[in-house]
């Protein structure tokens, strides 16, 4: 009984002590405070609200950061209208798949018949479907892939951002497709010199 009664009085000591108003009981300053107090916001709610709060919200990420999965960036943005300076400086930029594997060497090939041919022609000679020797529906003659001789990084851009009478395949083609459909086109044309 005696332990019972030496525990009981343990126990109210430390209630009595720790309800004690000389404890401080508020934090001190925080140090990064967006981070101690952060305001979560569900991420497809309206966001038009937090400029007013004094947030400093864009919904853009960050100037020069890559995607997942995402690779070979492009240091060159498409050229205002009249100017030609980066597509001349793409030229120094090398095509990052020197050679395709069998397998990608087919997928290129799928792809670029897919997305290229109707205009360049399955045997990249400028003769595709719109074109037809000029019967065709499209009035300008697309480049023959096989002749054209260009370096992979002002290919790399024509298609990104379109040149001429072409648009931009972007939007159909990540960049690593893009680039090797550029190596599919550098394969062609060096079997076509051999011959």
């Amino acid at each position: 009984m005696k332990k019972l009664s030496f525990i009981a009085c343990i126990a109210i000591t430390i209630t009595i002590v720790s309800c004690s108003s000389s404890i401080k009981r508020t934090p001190n300053d925080a140090y990064i405070p967006d981070m101690a107090y952060s305001r979560a916001y569900e991420t497809y709610s309206d966001h038009s609200n937090l400029k007013e709060e004094g947030v400093n919200y864009t919904n853009m990420p960050v100037a020069g950061t890559i995607a997942r999965g995402e690779e070979f960036p492009f240091p060159y943005t498409q050229d205002a209208i009249g100017d030609t300076t980066n597509y001349s400086l793409s030229k120094s930029v090398k095509n990052p798949f020197d050679s395709l594997s069998a397998k990608d060497l087919k997928e290129a090939e799928r792809l670029y018949l897919i997305n290229c041919a109707i205009c360049h022609g399955d045997k990249l000679d400028g003769n595709g479907p719109l074109w037809k020797d000029g019967n065709g529906p499209y009035p300008a003659a697309p480049k023959n892939l096989m002749t054209l001789h260009m370096p992979d990084g002002q290919m790399f851009y024509s298609v990104t951002y379109g040149k001429g009478q072409m648009g931009s395949y972007a939007s159909q083609l990540n960049r690593k497709e893009r680039w090797q459909v550029i190596a599919y086109i550098k394969t062609m044309q060096k079997e076509n010199v051999g011959k």
